[in-house]
């Protein structure tokens, strides 16, 4: 079953690490990377990048809106993603509670839907 694990952080808490932490924090980031795909557990994982450089996009009555954002009301913001193919939820949960990003972060996990597709 595929799981995407989304990652929201407060910008400002990797803002506050020492250039030696952050460096840290990516090497390990990196190896646990390796480790899930070397388990064939991980398909993809990306870090975004900054909360100044999203668009927010909207159709509406025919007409393309965007704006600088997302402007929502929480500090933490989705920072980064892992889609991982693991038997179960339980198996989902620990690999997201092995992110090196959780200890500063918040790990949202949620099943992929199956969604049919119809033939053309």
């Amino acid at each position: 079953m595929r799981y995407l694990c989304l990652v929201h952080f407060d910008e400002g808490l990797l803002d506050a690490l020492s250039p030696a932490a952050l460096a840290a924090l990516e090497r390990e980031s990196l190896a646990y990377d390796l480790e899930l795909q070397s388990r064939g557990q991980l398909l993809v994982a990306h870090a975004l990048q900054r909360l100044d450089t999203a668009k927010v996009v909207q159709l509406r009555q025919g007409r393309i809106h965007r704006t600088d954002g997302p402007f929502i009301e929480t500090k933490e913001q989705l920072g980064g993603f892992l889609l991982i193919d693991v038997p179960d939820l339980n198996a989902a949960i620990q690999v997201a509670a092995r992110v090196p990003m959780a200890r500063y972060a918040s790990i949202e996990v949620r099943r992929a839907a199956v969604v049919e597709r119809m033939a053309p």
